[in-house]
Parts: C-alpha cells; structure tokens; sequence
C-alpha cells in the first residue's frame, strides 16, 4: 500500500506540553501559573524593602532615586528566571474536562493491517498485536507512574501512493469496513483509534469530511502526515512535504465543529515531523481547547540522532503537545544502534508510538 522501502515497525508516544530531553520536569499550565505567582510574590517584597529603604533617606534622595528608577524596575530584577529551555512550556488553554492530554500517555501501534510494510499494526495477526501493545503500555506504566499509560491504534486511512491513479490524486483511501474492523479491534482493549491522512496531491479540505462519521465517535482521533502533503506537483516519495499553519487550522476548525456538533470530549490531532520546511509558520498555530495538538517527532535512527531531531525540529518550535515514535526495525538499521529506552524518551509525555 505504501511506496517502495517504506519499512516501519512503529510505537507512537505521546505526552502532555512541554518536553525537552534534558529537562528534568516538564511544566503544564498549572505550573507556569505557579511560576508566574511566585514571581509576582518575589517582585512584591523585593519592591517593599526597598521602599523601606527609601524612607531612611532625606526627600531629596527619595524624588532622586524616584526619578531614577523607572516603575516596575524592582519587581523585574527580582522575578525568577524559568530554568526551561528557551520556548517551553507553550501558554495554551486550560484543559477541558475529558481531555486526555496531559493527565495520561497514549501508547499507540501504526501501520495498516492491508500491509506488514507499514507498521507493527499490520504486521502482526491481530491477537499477537494487541498483546505486544499490552507489554508496550504495562513498560511504560512501570516506566512512569505519575502519567497513566494508555493504548491506542494508529491506522493510516489515507495513503499515499506511487501512481496517480484514476482522479490524479496520488493517494488511496481505506475502506469503511476496514476502518470498522480496525476500530473493533481497539474496542476488545478499550484503547483509542487514531485515523491518519497523507493526502498526496489531493488536501485536508477533500480527505477529512469523509471520516466524519468516524471522527464523530469519543474515542477516535487524527493525524495528518505533512511528509505526504505534495502541495508542488511532486509524486509523493521523490521530496518531503509540507503543511503550513493554515492547513493545520483547518484541521483544528473542523475538529472543533465535530467536538461541538456531538457533544464530544476535546479531540488529539498528531502532525509528523522530522524536518523544518515540514510544518511552516508554526507559531500562527491556533490553540484551541477542543483540540490537542501533537507535534510527533517521526525520525528514525540512533538515539542521539533522534534526541537531536527532536531538539532541532519539535522543541525549538513548541506549539503544544509533543510525542516521539519508535521504529522497531528502522531505529536498528545503523550498525551498533538501538532502541530508545524509556528513560530516554518518557519526557515527551503523554503520546508515544510505535511502528
């Protein structure tokens, strides 16, 4: 189903705002409005001695030193400095209630079950996949147990494809049934479905209406795949595409409508990325709180070229949420590399895959 030498075996982790991988902690809204109080509870007293100190000198002194130090200049000096990296944590919307980020970590399985090229979602009988995603979020349970794991299918809907085909679009889309099956599937583990698009020459605008029906349901969710987005005319797999924030406030508005429409708890929405030019004009990102947004760090590779990756292409353009994915068989390609171990990627809490 997909182009040639596209060989993944993936887990897909996602996690609540604000990761860095060498940040100790990471901060969510509540926290920053902790740091900003302490702040101001700093600037307060710093701002009082020295008005004390003021009163000890003559008037002149004082009308000096009032025309000297501009307003405002005491509580600034004494605000604390975030030890965070430059970006995080992202101002955002409080959660919803029904929210699932950042108070719990999506484990999820990617792939298609029409092919084992794909991802571990189609590359294994469906019984033995479940129980390897079984073994995946028990790990991470143990790993971190502050932040429930929890699991999720990631099915790819809509998939690129080396031939045009009879509408010029370059993509196929799945079948309802097979939606359906995979769905059930997620249902026997009470897990969510993800339905990912990569729409090749067509767009946002023509590929998602017709996974409303989907998309209407709680515990189904989306991701859009810029790498696939061929916005110039290229054949998808000849260069890497891209999504601009406009694209990516389609998507939230039309979640959103869907969250309003059927009374749904907030919606995730995962965007890939491995490259800059991959997602531009990141910052006119709209938040809103019907919608989630995951930045997914989808390089495969060694540990530090993924840590690298994540460092160059998700943290120093935060926009809210952020995830890593796994290759099982990608990431062991370079001779002498290795899978990441959770110690290593649990920080972007709380959406992690696999393929």
């Amino acid at each position: 189903m997909r182009l040639p030498g596209a060989v993944v075996a993936t887990l897909l982790l996602m996690a609540p705002l604000a990761f860095a991988p060498y940040v100790e902690a990471a901060m969510v809204p509540s926290a920053v409005q902790a740091q900003k109080k302490q702040a101001t509870k700093t600037g307060t007293k710093q701002k009082a001695k020295t008005k004390q100190a003021t009163t000890k000198k003559s008037t002149a002194k004082k009308s000096t030193a009032k025309k000297s130090v501009p307003k405002g200049t005491a509580v600034k000096k004494a605000a604390p400095k975030p030890t965070l990296r430059p970006g995080w944590p992202v101002k955002g919307p409080t959660p919803l209630p029904g929210s699932i980020l950042p108070h719990q970590r999506i484990i999820a399985y990617y792939g298609n079950p029409l092919s084992k090229r794909m991802g571990v979602l189609g590359e294994y009988q469906p019984n033995d996949m479940l129980r390897r995603l079984d073994r995946e979020v028990a790990a991470w349970t143990r790993a971190d147990t502050l932040t429930p794991a929890i699991p999720a299918l990631h099915l790819i809907v809509t998939v690129a494809q080396g031939s045009a085909g009879k509408d010029g679009k370059w993509r196929t889309r799945m079948s309802d049934s097979l939606i359906e099956r995979v769905y059930g599937w997620a249902q026997q583990r009470n897990a969510l479905l993800f339905l990912d698009v990569q729409v090749a020459q067509s767009t946002l605008k023509q590929e998602l209406p017709p996974l409303e029906k989907f998309l209407a349901r709680p515990n189904v969710h989306l991701g859009i795949d810029p790498e696939f987005s061929m916005k110039r005319g290229h054949a998808p797999g000849k260069r890497i595409g891209t999504y601009d924030a406009r694209d990516v406030n389609w998507a939230v508005d039309f979640l959103a409508d869907i969250v309003d429409t059927y009374k749904l708890p907030p919606k995730v929405l995962v965007i890939h990325r491995f490259t800059r030019p991959m997602l531009t004009n990141t910052s006119k990102i709209d938040l809103d709180p019907r919608v989630q947004i995951v930045i997914h760090m989808d390089g495969w590779g060694a540990p530090s070229h993924k840590r690298a990756s994540y460092d160059a292409y998700v943290a120093s353009e935060p926009v809210q949420f952020t995830g890593f994915k796994l290759f099982y068989k990608n990431d062991l390609k370079k001779k002498g590399s290795r899978l990441m171990r959770p110690s290593e990627s649990r920080c972007p809490r709380p959406y992690r895959g696999r393929s």
